[in-house]
């Protein structure tokens, strides 16, 4: 499809069919304005690379990354498997990336820009937690001319070590020093923060404390799980796939329980809900849940681009 796009006429034609506009499902958060709450979670587009694509396949929003300062491989292959019977992935991709300076400049050659672009950063898996903090300014500088907002992802689970930055004295230090680089801009950028959905109540509830004390625009709730239940794929099959995070089906349910703690501990931080959405259905709850956006990328994978048309199709239909 990438060819495609490259032709102007076909380029309107995909997103005719695609896009679903309609000023009922624009929404305005953090300051910015989505053209519709449906995004592209991170993970998919890790290096920029099909923005024109994923444009006129109708999201609101795309998400690039995770994005660290420095290239690197990731982990060894194969680290992607599929779980058909449980329309779920597990992943352990490890952060592969291009580095921050090669995914600004393929920003920057983008010819025009029609959607809201996120930037998920991350750590090098080189760099020990003590020095973790100057990872995220480095890309936070790096990438702030070139993206809409930031999301702080310390929430892999393919990363060693890397959720051990979920601790309270670790996380206060990252969001605290990017929010005084943000205010030290004229203009100021979303920070939003991305967390494990296998978190405690009394981790979740120090996370909520330390958002609303760097006043950072938001959470992303949640990420991928390293639980394996409930899963109907045969049990030994799942245990020779070994280490990664499972996304999909499976993780709808534990995304919603760490959202409605959230809640529970704040009713005015923004979220957007990420996590299990498969159908209408799955984002309908997640927005009734109180996320004016959400996210999607194991459901893309399984039911394709029409999912996103689906989803706003409903929408403006439930809103009636």
């Amino acid at each position: 499809m990438q060819w495609m796009i490259k032709i102007p006429f076909m380029k309107s034609i995909i997103r005719s069919i695609f896009l679903v506009t309609d000023k009922r499902l624009e929404r305005n958060e953090f300051g910015l304005t989505f053209r519709n709450p449906v995004g592209l979670a991170a993970g998919f587009d890790k290096n920029a690379k099909y923005i024109d694509v994923m444009e006129v396949l109708g999201f609101g929003y795309l998400e690039i990354g995770t994005v660290t300062p420095k290239a690197q491989s990731g982990n060894d292959l194969p680290r992607l498997f599929r779980l058909k019977k449980d329309k779920a992935i597990i992943n352990r991709m490890g952060f592969n990336n291009d580095g921050a300076d090669i995914i600004v400049e393929r920003l920057k050659r983008l010819k025009s820009r029609k959607i809201i672009i996120g930037g998920n950063i991350g750590k090098n898996k080189t760099t020990p937690n003590e020095e973790a903090v100057n990872d995220y300014v480095i890309c936070f500088e790096k990438l702030f001319e070139v993206v809409d907002y930031f999301v702080v992802n310390v929430s892999s689970p393919n990363t060693p070590g890397l959720r051990a930055l979920q601790d309270k004295d670790s996380l206060l230090l990252i969001l605290s020093t990017l929010q005084k680089l943000n205010h030290e801009r004229a203009i100021q950028k979303p920070i939003l923060l991305k967390i494990a959905p296998d978190l405690g109540a009394e981790q979740v509830k120090e996370i909520v404390e330390i958002v609303i004390e760097t006043k950072i625009a938001g959470i992303i709730a949640t990420n991928t799980t390293i639980a394996r239940e409930p899963l109907m794929t045969d049990k030994e099959l799942v245990a020779s796939i070994g280490a990664g995070g499972l996304s999909g089906m499976p993780l709808s349910k534990k995304s919603s329980d760490i959202i409605k703690l959230i809640r529970q501990y704040s009713p005015d931080i923004k979220i957007i809900g990420v996590g299990g959405i498969m159908n209408e259905s799955d984002a309908i709850e997640k927005i009734e849940l109180g996320c004016p956006l959400i996210q999607i990328y194991s459901g893309f994978i399984y039911a394709g681009p029409g999912l996103v048309t689906r989803i706003n199709r409903e929408l403006l239909h439930h809103k009636k």
